[in-house]
């Protein structure tokens, strides 16, 4: 079992840095991000804003309180957008994720 990689995530832009951390934990390396809330989205902020609350507001007709769980953290932010990334149902994104 090799090192876990440390990926300082400050300045990053979010999807290029989540599709290489992808392409780590399939591979079958450990990856540890630390300063998740430090990275960069493109676009202006209140555009992200807006898209972000759109998002939140998407829950089931039959039970809101049950519909999906949207993350608010920058770290699971980040989680859920390499897990889009990466085949999680199927045992080989389990294995990663």
């Amino acid at each position: 079992i090799e090192k876990p990689v440390v990926v300082d995530c400050k300045g990053h832009m979010l999807g290029r840095l989540a599709s290489i951390v992808a392409k780590e934990l399939l591979n079958g390396q450990h990856v540890v991000l630390v300063r998740c809330e430090e990275t960069n989205m493109s676009g202006s902020f209140f555009r992200n804003k807006l898209k972000y609350l759109s998002f939140l507001r998407k829950r089931t007709n039959v039970n809101p309180t049950k519909g999906p769980l949207h993350f608010r953290a920058p770290s699971r932010i980040v989680w859920r957008t390499i897990r889009g990334m990466i085949p999680h149902k199927s045992s080989r994104g389990v294995a990663a994720l």
